[in-house]
């Protein structure tokens, strides 16, 4: 994914990083971002349709730069396609820099998928699920 053809999307979570989310080398654990990405993904996804969605792929993602304790890490989504069953949204990282707060920088792109599913985890139709329509 190249960043400049990425609309950043609607903000849809924002964290600050701490001690315990680092690595040996001190930068956040790429998989604590991702957690949050799923998280944020999820919210997303969930604008679709009112049922749980599950991950079910992650693709495209780009660690661009690291994250440092301190830094608020902002989340932004947008649904990228709606299929029968699932939704794929593009999530796009920042992080405000603890040390100057005027620097803001991109440190993560990814997709995540999530499919729709009824009680028994099984996929069900975001068209059988009450499908929002956006005003």
């Amino acid at each position: 994914m190249s960043s400049e053809q990425i609309d950043p999307g609607e903000l849809s979570i924002r964290v600050a990083m701490h001690p315990r989310d680092t690595n040996p080398g001190g930068t956040i654990f790429g998989g604590v971002i991702l957690s949050h990405l799923d998280v944020a993904g999820g919210i997303e996804a969930r604008k679709q349709a009112d049922r749980l969605f599950v991950t079910v792929a992650m693709r495209g993602i780009d660690f661009i730069a690291p994250v440092f304790v301190g830094d608020v890490v902002s989340f932004y989504t947008r649904t990228i396609k709606v299929g029968r069953t699932s939704v794929t949204v593009g999530v796009i990282v920042e992080a405000m820099r603890y040390r100057n707060s005027d620097e803001v920088v991109r440190v993560m792109e990814a997709e995540a998928v999530y499919v729709a599913v009824d009680e028994n985890r099984r996929p069900i139709p975001i068209a059988d699920c009450g499908l929002r329509i956006a005003d």
